[in-house]
């Protein structure tokens, strides 16, 4: 049985102004996970992430981590922003220090771990993140790329179980939006969980084990990438196209040049190997 990170029941979060941000969600969260959230502006996603670090508390009901209720005094929250880092969208409300090595260590040196332990965990962040050759710049000299990296490596320096990225890919042109996800797929791990929200339905669907589609607060889909597109009600209601390469299998499948029952491919090197391996066999 797989184990769970994250057991949310009847979730429900009412900020002051009354607007309801999440209506009695209940989801499950596993280890090992890659898991893509899905959702037009407003749906919750933000709301749902800052749940899960502990950031804000539910209006009702309850999350459990690792099997434990989540409590919110000062040393339980330590503790779970230890297993449980989160990448903000924009990385100006997450980058505070002077240079950038400085601004990874922090997280590392606030866990209390060694000197040496600091300084392998920072090394190792920076080159997973191909941020080396920016160590010592100034936060405030970095464009918006370098400066999600960084994010992302003051994080990933902390070694959580589960990482939280909020729109990692937002703003950013095709280059460094392909470096973003290049580093996801390097950095995860069977032991650990990814979780990403994205308005890019074409990378969650090649990315992700796993996809979540929000609306108005709620949970509409939690499966497999593939399902979720033979919906087209639940696509139309959460504001979802569907990927190209779904489209493409659909087109090709439909004028008899690929079989109906053939498993849908996930990424363009996929869809050339059927093609070519059906084209083989007519």
């Amino acid at each position: 049985m797989d184990e769970l990170f994250f057991d949310i029941q009847h979730l429900t979060h009412s900020y002051q102004d009354g607007t309801i941000a999440l209506n009695d969600l209940s989801l499950s969260i596993k280890k090992g996970k890659k898991i893509a959230l899905l959702g037009n502006n407003g749906a919750g996603k933000s709301t749902l992430f800052q749940h899960l670090n502990g950031i804000l508390q539910p209006s009702s009901g309850e999350i459990y981590f690792k099997g434990y209720r989540m409590e919110y005094g000062r040393k339980s929250l330590l503790k779970l922003r230890e297993q449980v880092g989160i990448v903000f969208q924009d990385p100006d409300s997450q980058l505070f220090s002077g240079t950038v090595k400085q601004d990874i260590s922090f997280g590392p040196i606030n866990l209390g771990w060694s000197k040496e332990k600091v300084v392998e965990q920072v090394n190792w962040a920076m080159q997973e993140t191909e941020v080396n050759p920016l160590q010592q710049k100034p936060i405030h000299f970095l464009s918006l790329g370098q400066k999600k990296r960084v994010a992302i490596a003051g994080v990933l320096a902390m070694d959580p179980d589960v990482f939280i990225l909020d729109e990692p890919s937002a703003g950013l042109d095709a280059y460094y939006s392909k470096q973003i996800m290049s580093l996801l797929n390097t950095i995860h791990k069977p032991h650990k969980t990814i979780i990403l929200s994205t308005h890019d339905v074409h990378f969650a669907y090649e990315w992700a084990d796993e996809i979540i589609v929000m609306s108005a607060g709620q949970i509409l889909y939690h499966g497999d990438p593939v399902s979720v597109f033979k919906q087209p009600n639940l696509l139309s209601k959460a504001h979802l196209e569907k990927p190209w390469i779904f489209e493409t299998v659909e087109q090709l499948q439909q004028n008899g040049i690929l079989a109906i029952d053939a498993p849908f491919p996930r990424n363009r090197e996929q869809l050339f190997q059927q093609f070519k391996a059906d084209i083989t066999v007519k």
